[in-house]
């Protein structure tokens, strides 16, 4: 594990120091804890932000819209044997 040192705002070191204290947790495993949520919303507002983009595009939207026919032409002709 790699050592990092920071600084912080008064008012944060102080809300962090009392969190740490009610959760009964170092402030370093607060501070990783914390880091790695924020890091996984930033992904998940990534892949929203792709999603969003993607529902866009009219390209991609008729390529989806043949696989689901197809898909469907599939599951009819399982289900009719």
């Amino acid at each position: 594990m790699a050592t990092f040192t920071s600084s912080l705002p008064d008012d944060l070191l102080k809300k962090l120091s009392a969190a740490a204290k009610n959760l009964s947790v170092p402030k370093n495993k607060l501070i990783e804890q914390a880091l790695s949520l924020y890091l996984d919303h930033l992904k998940r507002a990534e892949y929203i932000k792709s999603f969003q983009k993607a529902s866009q595009d009219q390209d991609l939207l008729s390529m989806a819209e043949e696989g689901m026919a197809s898909y469907l032409k599939q599951v009819e002709d399982h289900e009719a044997r």
